[in-house]
């Protein structure tokens, strides 16, 4: 009964973690129709800035966080402002290659700033140490990450579906000449969305960084799990997300429990019929 509640609790905090950094990463290929394989190169621009501001400046967890959040998306702001905004509307193999540069470059550039070895970033005092259920004792930092997980779906649910903001950007992309002949800023949009996207990248990046390691290579060897967690659940969908997320981070963590020499063999297994049975992912985004 331990061994499954313990694979139960790591299972639920991964696919959190998955959640979150991947939820902005659907959100640009569903509503912006743009395929960012540099996705992951933002969460690991988050890790890396949250080690030097707890490790090297001295500064708490949670204002690590909270400059990890803010510079990547201060990165962002230039970033698509230069590239992205050139390759809307572009072909998906253009997208593909634009971005995939822009990922190697990003980890040229971290190597050189950062060094090329594995970042730790020390918890917080609070989120150390286990929390004691009564029947178990649970680490509290992944009782904080299913509860980041958690706030991020109810607060990106709700801008989109319920705020002026997600029906403006509902609007341009459904049709951005007529949203722009209505009045909406479809640029302002555009890059709003997408520099939210990558503070969401970074959040899970460092949140996630005990789960996920923030290493040299972070950006590459985490793309295609990225990447599937969008193609299972649907681009766009907020519920297919977080569906496909808890459904593969379980199978992946009891596999990894029960049988870690078969690797990441029945995550992928379970990718491939997933999408076998469910071409278009789980949920697919209403129109």
């Amino acid at each position: 009964m331990q061994t499954i509640f313990s694979i139960a609790i790591d299972a639920l905090a991964y696919g959190m973690v998955l959640f979150v950094i991947s939820i902005g990463l659907s959100v640009t290929m569903g509503l912006m129709r743009v395929v960012n394989l540099a996705h992951g190169a933002f969460a690991m621009i988050g890790g890396y800035v949250a080690s030097y501001v707890t490790r090297d400046l001295g500064f708490s967890y949670g204002v690590a966080i909270a400059a990890a959040v803010f510079a990547t998306m201060l990165i962002a702001v230039p970033v698509e402002r230069l590239l992205y905004r050139r390759i809307y509307g572009a072909s998906e193999l253009t997208q593909v290659l634009m971005t995939i540069g822009i990922t190697f470059c990003i980890i040229g550039i971290a190597n050189y700033l950062m060094g090329p070895t594995l970042k730790t970033i020390p918890l917080g005092t609070a989120l150390q140490g286990a929390a004691d259920l009564g029947f178990r004792s649970v680490p509290v930092h992944r009782i904080f990450a299913i509860f980041c997980g958690v706030a991020v779906a109810l607060a990106l649910w709700f801008t989109i579906e319920r705020t002026s903001f997600g029906i403006k950007l509902r609007a341009s992309v459904d049709n951005a000449a007529m949203a722009a002949a209505l009045g909406v800023r479809t640029e302002v949009i555009y890059a709003v969305s997408f520099a939210a996207a990558v503070g969401l990248a970074a959040l899970g990046g460092v949140v996630g960084a005990e789960l996920l390691p923030v290493e040299p290579y972070y950006a590459l060897r985490y793309m295609v799990t990225f990447l599937v967690v969008v193609a299972v659940g649907g681009a766009g969908s907020i519920p297919g997300a977080l569906i496909a997320c808890l459904l593969l981070g379980a199978i992946d963590t009891t596999g990894r429990y029960l049988m870690p020499e078969f690797g990441e063999f029945f995550f992928y297994f379970a990718v491939i019929v997933i999408i076998c049975l469910f071409p278009r992912g789980l949920v697919e985004r209403a129109k």
